[in-house]
């Protein structure tokens, strides 16, 4: 489960920012400061709070191997602070003056970026407290960087709603619309994608902005090849602007906040819901996943943080959409044949299968002649188990029920309903998952919103249809 350990309450303005180290969080806030505590016991450090902006602070990261802390506001400075004593170890005037929004460490702490309101990015050499490059994008402010795993590519993005690409030393690489009405937050999975092709490194990027929705990227690189970046999946989970999200140093688990004043934790993989969070009675503007401990940190216009401790990674989650294992093989997509591959053992014709642009269709028609002559695999083992784990998935699907109607599934456990209920937000429920929820819940699993009251009525048309149904599935199948 997920159960809320702490609640800080020591800013007097908004939450801009959090962010964790292996043993403290720091938070950021328009009340001008930083505010640091430590994870044993969420007590703030002799130093804290950290005093140096004239003006709000929006944004704070931790240096992933030095006890240092960064901080920008918009006053136009970027300062590094020691964690050993809160002194100020650097300041940074961005070159232009402008505000500065956002800031973000590279995995190897070699260097800093810093992004401004004037479209301004910066990058600073750590340990030599100096500007390494600088430059800019033609439209928009800077509100959002991430750096890849790697440390050797940086991704900003923009008021406009441009992700862009940087090398190392800020040569743009590519850029791209990815959200109307501009970006908020985005943030590389901390682990390369396996089984990518000798010289080609796989990266998962996540996004979110103001038009409601959190995309899911694939960024393929190399210096050979160059670099390609598309939309593998958008989350349209979120009923307002999304302006915060953050991946698990594992790369499973994905955290995002709203301006709907709830919070989404989802699996990547299955993107499932694991659970919403609905404690903020503002904004959530912030998110941040522990690097070693299972926790989340939420920060939020309403002048808190809110500490979370999540449930392990091999619980059942609280709600699922479909497996791919229970949808038709052919509606596959590239990646989900890739994952399946992985699932099987498979992972060394991975990237055979992604350069042929293998999907479900495809997968289909695969055969011994297509698998040695199309695809180039020399293995006659290794092509004998792809085709016997792929009639091996036929025969599974044809001892399962599909085609399923919509409205004979559980919104909650996504399987086909036994006792089906009406809740007061009007939908249909499984009367034991429905039952479950409001015994923790006061809010609709489908709108986040306050139910009414707690009443259940039984949808006896609705099960008297399900009924018919499965009996005709049942002639069918005979």
């Amino acid at each position: 489960m997920v159960e809320l350990v702490h609640t800080l309450a020591d800013h007097i303005d908004d939450v801009n920012s959090c962010t964790f180290s292996d043993s403290l969080l720091a938070t950021c806030s328009l009340d001008k400061t930083i505010r640091v505590y430590s994870l044993n016991d969420f007590s703030e450090a002799p130093f804290s709070p950290l005093r140096g902006h004239t003006y709000g602070v929006h944004c704070c990261c931790f240096a992933p191997h030095s006890p240092i802390l960064a901080t920008c506001s918009t006053d136009g400075k970027t300062i590094l602070w020691s964690m050993d004593n809160g002194q100020v170890r650097a300041s940074f005037q961005q070159p232009t003056s402008s505000p500065v929004r956002v800031c973000k460490f590279s995995p190897n702490s070699l260097y800093l970026a810093s992004g401004a309101a004037d479209g301004s990015v910066v990058l600073w050499n750590v340990p030599l407290l100096k500007i390494h490059r600088s430059s800019s994008v033609k439209d928009g402010s800077l509100v959002a960087c991430t750096f890849s795993p790697d440390s050797k590519l940086l991704v900003t993005g923009s008021s406009c709603g441009d992700l862009t690409v940087w090398d190392e030393n800020l040569r743009c690489l590519h850029s791209e619309k990815a959200h109307d009405l501009g970006v908020a937050c985005c943030d590389f999975a901390a682990q390369p994608i396996a089984g990518a092709e000798r010289g080609m490194e796989h990266f998962q990027l996540a996004s979110c902005g103001q038009d409601n929705e959190i995309r899911l990227w694939l960024i393929s690189y190399s210096g050979a090849k160059g670099l390609e970046m598309r939309c593998k999946d958008t989350l349209s989970v979120h009923s307002a602007p999304v302006l915060a999200c953050a991946f698990s140093n594992n790369g499973e688990i994905l955290v995002s906040g709203s301006v709907d004043k709830s919070v989404i934790i989802y699996k990547v993989k299955s993107q499932c819901i694991v659970h919403i969070l609905t404690h903020h009675t503002r904004y959530v503007t912030a998110c941040s996943l522990a690097p070693t401990y299972p926790l989340l940190a939420i920060g939020s216009m309403d002048k808190t943080v809110s500490i979370w401790k999540l449930r392990q990674e091999n619980d059942t989650p609280v709600i699922r959409r479909q497996s791919k294992t229970e949808t038709h093989i052919e509606n596959w997509s590239e990646d989900d044949i890739k994952n399946w591959l992985s699932e099987e053992g498979l992972s060394e014709v991975e990237h055979v299968f992604t350069a042929n642009n293998i999907d479900g269709k495809e997968l289909l028609n695969l055969s011994k002649e297509s698998l040695l002559h199309d695809l180039k695999i020399e293995s006659l083992g290794v092509r004998n188990k792809i085709l016997r784990k792929i009639e091996e998935i036929k025969s599974k699907m044809k001892s399962t029920l599909t085609n399923i109607p919509d409205e004979f599934l559980c919104p909650i456990t996504c399987e086909i309903m036994k006792d089906p209920v009406i809740a007061s937000d009007g939908y249909s429920y499984e009367r034991s998952a429905i039952e479950n929820w409001i015994s923790t819940k006061r809010t609709s699993p489908m709108t986040n919103l306050p139910l009414e009251n707690l009443l259940l009525t039984p949808n006896r048309t609705l099960k008297m249809a399900l009924n018919r149904w499965l009996e005709s599935r049942s002639t069918t199948l005979l």
